[in-house]
């Protein structure tokens, strides 16, 4: 969560992302925008916290934040680049859940990108597999993950530990 900058309020960056496709919008109504958008993405008291630092706020916060700005503008498609890495398994939970309302509340396409097998399968409903920059298998997601085609796909899911994974045996690598 490296994308927010540490000395500027997390109101100013959000208002940023409006006023560079909206010029002609007066400073209420950007600071109104702002507002709804921090409260679309449940951070508490956000007409309080416009001029707060990214430090003041909690790691699941500043993501909520940088969703907030990624979504201020209504945009079509959503780029989650890792969006729930660094984050504990109760944040990273609600921050998906958070994810998944706001793309039926706005019609939302969502391009996920993770290494996170178990989080794909909760969110995707068609997985991309790449390999050396490559997508070498693309399927609905239940289809590719109880019979993916792709050799490399297999070693994945192969490599992936689960509740029935031999602890007495070494995890598959992905040579």
């Amino acid at each position: 969560m490296t994308a927010l900058n540490p000395v500027m309020p997390i109101g100013r960056q959000i208002a940023e992302a409006i006023e560079a496709h909206h010029p002609e919008l007066p400073r209420k109504a950007v600071k109104d925008r702002v507002i709804a958008a921090m409260h679309e993405v449940a951070l508490p008291d956000p007409a309080l916290r416009l001029n707060d630092y990214p430090h003041q706020f909690s790691g699941g916060q500043r993501q909520r934040i940088l969703i907030a700005q990624a979504l201020v503008n209504r945009p079509r498609l959503l780029i989650a680049d890792e969006p729930t890495t660094a984050l504990d398994v109760t944040v990273q939970a609600q921050i998906l859940r958070l994810l998944n309302d706001l793309r039926r509340t706005h019609n939302l396409s969502m391009l996920f990108i993770s290494h996170d097998l178990a989080v794909v399968a909760q969110v995707a409903d068609r997985v991309a597999v790449m390999h050396h920059g490559q997508i070498v298998e693309q399927a609905p997601t239940l289809q590719l993950f109880r019979n993916p085609q792709h050799p490399y796909t297999r070693r994945l899911l192969a490599s992936a530990p689960t509740m029935q994974t031999d602890r007495t045996q070494p995890l598959a690598t992905l040579k």
